[in-house]
């Protein structure tokens, strides 16, 4: 006779590593800088959740890419700032050392 004791228990994803996991997309696509932050915060508290249940939570693999994804959102906010940054100071720079400097300040701030 054989021991049957039902289906194994199904265990259930935390919902701190949905909520990160979502929050690493949409900080990559729609939210670049607010959902990334989301993510970055909500990840490790969601691991803490899982580790603190009895194997009775899961999900850590949403939490961690959740975490991934909002580093990289991050890095990507940091790297653009930069880069607007360096597109932005370069005709200044140029301006001044040709003594043009008068002439750009309208054709800059007319853009803005």
């Amino acid at each position: 006779m054989s021991d049957y004791y039902g289906p194994p228990a199904s265990v259930q994803n935390s919902s701190m590593a949905v909520v990160s996991l979502i929050a690493g997309i949409l900080g990559l696509t729609l939210f670049p800088v607010l959902g990334s932050i989301v993510a970055v915060i909500t990840g490790p508290m969601a691991k803490k959740e899982i580790a603190a249940s009895p194997g009775t939570v899961g999900g850590e693999g949403l939490a961690q890419a959740g975490i991934i994804m909002g580093w990289i959102g991050i890095g990507l906010t940091v790297v653009g700032l930069c880069v607007g940054g360096v597109l932005i100071a370069i005709p200044f720079c140029i301006a001044i050392g040709s003594g043009e400097f008068s002439s750009l300040v309208p054709l800059v701030f007319g853009l803005i």
